[in-house]
């Protein structure tokens, strides 16, 4: 687990629930700590924790050559792209939400249409042939 609010911090309105890493990264990162790359925090620069990840980070955009004509990238740019690959992917909103920090309702409104189900049965309903009581009921309504 990852948890994001330091120890001993009190919790703000930001949120920052605690997240299950991914095995992928879990596997780098113990790989990392035995090669002696990291010691004991997540994100470290010599040995030591980092303070704040957004000077680290405008250096490496910077290192990486990133287009920044169309705006700044920040740390927030890679929450974007977490929650677009979860819904992407077809995360139960529950799950993604729980682990982006964010209500479903926001999940769902923002990023929604990322989602393979999104509309999926809008689309196929709109091509089927309609059942008797759809029918029937169609027919209520017009003469009505």
């Amino acid at each position: 687990m990852f948890y994001r609010l330091p120890i001993g911090q009190r919790a703000t309105n930001k949120r920052q629930p605690a997240v299950a890493l991914p095995d992928r990264l879990l596997a780098h990162m113990r790989r990392w700590h035995r090669l002696g790359v990291i010691k004991e925090h997540f994100v470290e620069w010599h040995g030591k924790s980092v303070a704040s990840v957004k000077n680290g980070f405008a250096s490496a955009v910077e290192l990486a050559e990133l287009d920044l004509t169309n705006g700044n990238i920040t740390p927030h740019t890679l929450r974007h792209t977490a929650a677009t690959w979860v819904m992407q992917r077809g995360t139960n909103l529950w799950e993604a939400s729980g682990f982006l920090g964010m209500s479903p309702e926001t999940l769902k409104n923002v990023y929604g249409h990322h989602h393979p189900e999104f509309m999926k049965e809008a689309a196929n309903n709109i091509t089927k042939k309609p059942t008797r009581t759809a029918t029937r009921t169609a027919k209520k309504l017009a003469n009505s």
